[in-house]
């Protein structure tokens, strides 16, 4: 029996009327009329009864309706939170997102779009690159942001976001080093802080030294690039920092720029995806304002 036939039937019994009904359904009488004949031919019984005063319901059209009205009100219910996840009324998106990508690019996107859609909730896990590339393929989270290198796979998709570079600073002790320009070789005996092992960041520097032939062996880690930058203005070594979050610390004198004849790696901000998980409506809108040049 077609679904349709209950729902005629919801809304002849709701208002006991077969023209009501009609009116709300976009019908018309006889068709209804003909359905809910239909309708109980099928259930071999009598559901409703016509009066001068419209329609009432028989016994069994009570229990049936008693069903019915529950299941018709749930399936209302759902139309109404899809119509309010599509016009982001309403929704959750997951991100997981590394420190550095969540503060040179996510946070800017974030409140925009949080300004044009306060209803979405979002849900931020801050994470390492490999430490967010897992949650994305383990589904707890909805897509990542993070910085490269990168290590993926399909069905994970890697789009481009921002290109950054980072620059080597050091404290007010190492002004000497900073007043010049220096390689690699030369700072073989200074102390590094860096990121700890099973990053993305210090994956990229140990290739970086390794490409000139040297070890990279931090002598201090960091749990988070927030934590290199007062380390190094209190003199305990020498980091590569976002050059972006630097300016500031550096204009104001807290730490100073060091160059270095070697060029360091470029890198990019990336979004990565799970092609083969379907996405909500939210999500996707997010993801396009991330992709969005302003």
């Amino acid at each position: 029996m077609t679904l349709d036939y209950y729902r005629i039937f919801y809304y002849v019994a709701q208002y006991q009327s077969f023209s009501k009904a009609a009116e709300i359904l976009g019908n018309n009488q006889p068709n209804l009329s003909r359905c809910m004949n239909l309708l109980e031919s099928e259930l071999g019984c009598k559901l409703l009864v016509r009066t001068n005063r419209g329609v009432s319901l028989t016994p069994e059209g009570e229990r049936l309706f008693s069903h019915v009205a529950i299941a018709n009100e749930q399936l209302m219910l759902g139309e109404q939170e899809i119509l309010k996840d599509k016009s982001l009324e309403s929704g959750l998106v997951t991100i997981g997102a590394s420190e550095t990508a969540l503060r040179l690019f996510l946070l800017n996107k974030l409140e925009l779009f949080h300004h044009n859609y306060p209803h979405v909730r979002l849900q931020i896990s801050n994470h390492s690159t490999p430490q967010a590339i897992r949650a994305l393929s383990h589904g707890t989270v909805d897509f990542s942001v993070v910085t490269t290198p990168i290590d993926i796979k399909k069905p994970l998709h890697r789009t481009s976001l921002l290109s950054f570079r980072e620059i080597l600073i050091g404290g007010s002790s190492y002004a000497a080093i900073a007043s010049r320009m220096q390689s690699l070789h030369d700072l073989s005996e200074v102390p590094f802080i860096s990121l700890g092992a099973g990053t993305g960041t210090r994956e990229l520097y140990s290739q970086y030294f390794l490409s000139h032939h040297l070890v990279f062996s931090p002598d201090m880690e960091a749990s988070t690039t927030d934590q290199i930058l007062p380390m190094v203005a209190h003199n305990l070594g020498i980091g590569f920092y976002p050059e972006a979050l630097a300016s500031e610390p550096i204009a104001r004198g807290e730490v100073l720029p060091i160059r270095l004849v070697e060029p360091i790696p470029e890198r990019e901000i990336c979004l990565i995806r799970d092609t083969s998980r379907p996405e909500s409506i939210a999500a996707r809108k997010l993801m396009e304002y991330l992709q969005r040049d302003t």
